[in-house]
């Protein structure tokens, strides 16, 4: 089957996020957003069906969790990753931030600290600090190329023995790093040594782009298997992200006994009716439609890189290793914070997310998603263009 990604789907009504907030987060709706991490893809119609087919038994009590849904999840990371998840390792988390915030709360005290890697995804820093916890900053270092590295001499200067947790973006949000087995063993070796919990976040895992492979943190290693809880979810390959399908996976069986029993004890290791319907169905049929996207979105990258490089020379995309998220370059442009924001915004009525929210090292750049119908990346770069006039 062809999947058509050309499509424009009209979401007015339905809620989403990023059409209903335009107004407060941007103080002004008649933006073309593309900014919150969703596709404007329609949900493949595998996903849609199976949702149907259930809907039509209407009754919605209490219900058990499917043995298959760990069977699928189990086999899809095999298949795709080369990990042989065992059962017992698997629980339900109701949002992979909310799992964050969890663990937090389980295993760092209100007297230690939590590492993280700026840029980074903002909600590693807001969920701990919301938490009561101390933030530590081991900043990526960025190379000649425009892309990144992790900064080993800087996290040993800054690691003590309050360090307790650091949170791993991997695939790397907003940069797009496929990180390398090399640099995982490197990091996993010296939080193994300093006792050093390191939570990998890998929902951006099934989304490698060009060739890059997506390697799971717990698997560079035998320290890394044992200090590893891993956060992954089909939400964002299969734009299914209202549906909350998130998983843990912790092969250790001290940490996993602590941490599931305190999910357990506080019921949120139950998932609701439809999360498991949709994980089956995305992960048993949705291979086909998976390559698809991704090809897609390959293209969309290249348009938005020639399209930059033609017509928008001081503004350099990074390419992406993975997922549909590209980091802007704009410190070309020579403008301050509040001048860039009032181009993007005022100017060109975009909404893309400002690089600042993301930490040390965001200042100057934008993150664009390009997960939409090639018609509205032109446009959104053409409204670009016409503003820097």
């Amino acid at each position: 089957m062809t999947y058509n990604f050309d499509n424009i789907i009209d979401r007015t009504g339905s809620g989403d996020l990023k059409h209903s907030v335009l107004k407060e987060r941007y103080g002004r709706d008649d933006l073309l957003p593309l900014w919150v991490a969703d596709m404007d893809f329609e949900t493949p119609d595998f996903i849609t069906k199976a949702l149907q087919q259930r809907l039509e038994h209407s009754l919605f009590g209490y219900t058990v969790v499917p043995d298959e849904l760990w069977i699928s999840i189990i086999q899809w990371i095999q298949e795709h990753h080369d990990w042989r998840v065992r059962r017992e390792w698997l629980t339900y988390i109701p949002g992979i931030v909310k799992g964050i915030g969890m663990a937090i709360n389980v295993f760092v005290k209100e007297n230690e600290k939590v590492i993280i890697q700026p840029p980074v995804y903002h909600p590693f820093r807001l969920t701990p600090q919301g938490n009561g916890r101390q933030v530590v900053l081991n900043p990526l270092k960025e190379l000649s190329d425009g892309s990144y590295e992790m900064d080993f001499e800087q996290l040993a200067e800054v690691t003590d023995k309050q360090c307790r947790l650091l949170i791993l973006s991997n695939p790397h949000n907003p940069a797009g790093i496929c990180w390398s087995a090399e640099t995982l063993r490197r990091l996993a070796h010296f939080c193994y040594e300093r006792n050093i919990i390191v939570i990998s976040d890998e929902i951006h895992s099934d989304m490698a782009l060009f060739g890059n492979q997506h390697v799971p943190f717990a698997t560079v290693s035998e320290e890394a298997a044992q200090i590893s809880i891993t956060f992954g979810a089909p939400s964002k390959t299969f734009n299914i992200a209202g549906i909350v399908s998130s998983y843990a996976i912790v092969p250790n069986p001290t940490l996993r006994r602590r941490f599931y029993s305190w999910l357990e004890a506080n019921e949120l290791n139950d998932p609701p009716i439809f999360a498991p319907i949709a994980t089956i169905a995305a992960y048993n049929e949705g291979e086909e439609w998976r390559k698809q996207m991704l090809h897609y979105v390959e293209d969309n990258i290249r348009f938005v890189e020639n399209y930059c490089r033609e017509q928008l020379p001081k503004i350099k995309p990074l390419r992406p290793q993975a997922s549909f998220l590209v980091w802007l370059d704009c410190r070309e442009l020579g403008f301050n914070h509040d001048q860039l924001i009032d181009l993007f915004v005022n100017k060109a009525h975009l909404a893309l997310n400002d690089g600042e929210m993301f930490g040390n090292g965001g200042q100057g750049f934008m993150r664009m998603n390009v997960g939409a119908p090639r018609a509205v990346l032109k446009q959104a770069l053409q409204q670009l263009k016409e503003a820097l006039k």
